[in-house]
Parts: C-alpha cells; structure tokens; sequence
C-alpha cells in the first residue's frame, strides 16, 4: 500500500486478499486470515473453471462470497487481544504518513530537533485539513526492513520527542490545533537513548503538553506501547483505531518482566487490558474509531476516511470551548486514570 503526494491510494480499497496476491505483492496472512484466504482462493478458482467453460456459475459465486462476508465478520469481531496487537502490526497496515497524506490538503514536513539531530522515527509538519491550518506528527514505521531499520521500527529516541515538542509549540504559537498519531511498540531504550536523556524527553513533553492553550487530539493507529505512546500522547480527545493496541508495556516485555518468559505474551496481552473496548470501558480513551471489516489493511481509504471525520469532528467540539476549559479537561482527564474500587 503506497500513498502519493496527494494522498491517494494507488490500490483501490476492494480488492481481496486473494486478489492482492499478485507476482509482485504477495499476501501477508495472519494466521487467523488463513480459512478466509482460502474461501477467496476457492471463488477465484470457480470465476476462472466459469471463464473457460463458458458455464452460469453465479448462484454458487454468490453464495460463496456472502460466506466470504460473513466469515470476515465473524473473525474481525472475535480476536482475542494477542490476535489484535498481530493487527496492530501488520506489515501494511496505515502508517502515520499515510494518514497523514491523505487526510491532509497540503502538508510540508518539518525536520530537526534544533539540537543537531533529526530521529526519522519521529515525523510531523504542518498541514491543512478542509483550509484549516494543524500542525500533525507521529511515530513513523517503516515498510520492509531496511526502511524499519532506517525508522528504527518506530522507536523515537530523545531527538524524536525534542522534535516533537518543538512543532507543538510552534502549533501553539501561532494558534493551529495539534494532531498526534501513536504507532510505537515504546521509545526506544537502547544505551544511546539513555545518555541523550530518554526520560528526560518525554518527561518534558508531558508536562508542556498540558500547558498547551490550543487544542489537542491524539489518534491511537496502531500499537501504542509504554512512554513512548504517551510522550506524545496527552490530549484534550483521545481516539484509538478498532483494531489498535495501548498498554503500559509490548506483551513481550511484560511477559518477561512478570514470569521471565516472553513467550508467554498472550497470557500478557490479556491481562493488560490493550483492546480499545477495554480503554475506553476504563476512560482511558474517549472514542473508538470503527475500521473496515477485515481492518485497516484490508481498506486503508476508507479507514483514513473514518480517521479524518471522527477528528474533524472532536475538533469541532474542543473548538466550542476556551482554552481554560480544555487545559480543565486535558488535566482532569489523565489525573482520573487509575482509579480503582475495591471488591
């Protein structure tokens, strides 16, 4: 899945996964894909058996693809959370970029943290969405692994948040509303990140971030892990995608951190409560961002298109307040987080 300059897919949003298997671009199948791929394998052979025996084949087409439907359905509305953060992951799943391209009308990228370093890990710029001046930025993650490699998979390091905070204030400055995009699985905790002041960075970020007079909408569109979802993740609206992931920690790390075995990342990702339904029943989030059947991936226009509105919209109403009333908000939302009654 690619994006041009002007935000426009270069595949349409329809085609299948069967039909995405061509010479060039080959499927990439989560396991619990697999039964659905092969019912799609099976309509693709009956069209073909149907094209060189001249024979009406449409009745059973028919019923196969409405199986087709309903199967999609069905393995889209039951994914356990371990199945959810592979969704999460998937190799061609939006990226900040690509939302970013497409729900933008213009959009100029800024680089540099003013410091001498420029993470390409972390991205932003500003833009406009329907004539409105934002400013928007994200993790960015890449597409193959010398890009993954390049982005360092999505990990900023203190360059990153330092550049980060440098656009939201400029957005602050000049009085443009600032959009977040969260897709990291943390920030990146390599020595290097240490030295440079890691913790420092996004400490930083929160705290200058509920002092911010504009407002703040941050959208959760992939795996949103640890700080370094959150340094750049305090706002007045917090969306999060259907299919997307926020936890304190990868199931991974927490998995060894708990029972020292990392394989044990399901038992993990249940008990972290990472699925969207899960945050926003604990007010983590304020809204979930519904995703085409078959998620992001499968759709990725209609899924920017989903994304744009369910902003437009939040800013809409952040707009009908003052800037006292949603540093109010900001503030009253993330000292409610924790909360707990006992049994």
């Amino acid at each position: 899945m690619v994006i041009g300059g002007k935000g426009v897919f270069a595949r349409p949003p329809h085609l299948s996964l069967v039909a995405m298997s061509t010479p060039d671009r080959k499927p990439i199948l989560l396991d619990f894909e697999k039964p659905l791929a092969e019912l799609e394998e099976q309509i693709k052979q009956v069209r073909d058996l149907a094209a060189e025996t001249e024979v009406d084949v449409s009745g059973q087409i028919s019923q196969l693809e409405t199986r087709a439907i309903q199967l999609r359905k069905e393995i889209f509305s039951s994914l356990t959370p371990q199945q959810r953060l592979q969704v999460a992951r998937h190799p061609r799943r939006p990226t900040t970029l690509d939302y970013i391209q497409a729900i933008s009308d213009d959009w100029l990228e800024l680089h540099g943290d003013r410091a001498g370093f420029d993470d390409l890990a972390m991205v932003g710029g500003v833009g406009r969405i329907d004539g409105r001046p934002v400013v928007m930025l994200g993790q960015q993650k890449g597409r193959n692994t010398k890009d993954n490699i390049q982005r360092n998979f999505g990990q900023a390091s203190p360059s990153g948040y330092r550049k980060a905070i440098r656009l939201m204030e400029h957005a602050d400055r000049f009085g443009m509303p600032i959009l977040t995009f969260i897709d990291t699985p943390a920030a990146w905790a390599g020595l290097e990140a240490e030295e440079y002041g890691q913790g420092e960075a996004i400490a930083f970020n929160l705290r200058e971030m509920f002092k911010f007079e504009v407002p703040i909408v941050c959208t959760v569109v992939g795996e949103g892990g640890s700080g370094g979802a959150l340094g750049i993740g305090v706002g007045d609206r917090i969306l999060m995608m259907e299919h997307s992931v926020y936890s304190v920690a990868p199931p991974e790390a927490c998995a060894a951190i708990l029972w020292r075995d990392a394989g044990k990342s399901a038992k993990a990702a249940d008990a972290l409560k990472i699925t969207s339904e899960d945050l926003l029943g604990l007010g983590i989030i304020d809204e979930i961002i519904a995703e085409p059947t078959g998620a992001a991936h499968a759709d990725p226009v209609l899924a920017t298109e989903q994304v744009k509105a369910a902003i437009l919209k939040n800013l809409v109403g952040l707009d009908a307040m003052s800037s006292r009333e949603r540093k109010d908000l900001r503030y009253g939302k993330f000292r409610s987080i924790g909360k707990f009654a006992e049994a």
